[in-house]
């Protein structure tokens, strides 16, 4: 049972990392980028640094959210099922 539970655990926190790793991934490239474009054109507008952040998280959660549903809908059926034994 502790085995299980550790495993279940282990892979639950495995799974967080691999669905939020692509959404945040885009969002550090993204304000990386926009970053060095302040940078270099000197312009601190705030709403310049988070629009662009703002709308390719959208546009990643819209490409990676299937992906995302797919796993996560697999490993509650995993859990659900590992419950019922």
């Amino acid at each position: 049972m502790s085995a299980t539970l550790l495993s279940s655990a282990s892979e639950a926190l495995l799974l967080v990392l691999a669905l939020a790793l692509p959404v945040l991934g885009v969002a550090a490239l993204i304000g990386l980028v926009v970053a060095a474009l302040q940078a270099a054109t000197q312009v601190q507008d705030q709403t310049l640094a988070h629009l662009p952040r703002l709308v390719g998280v959208s546009f990643a959660l819209v490409i990676f959210g299937p992906w995302m549903g797919r796993e996560l809908a697999a490993f509650a059926a995993r859990m659900l099922l590992s419950a019922a034994r």
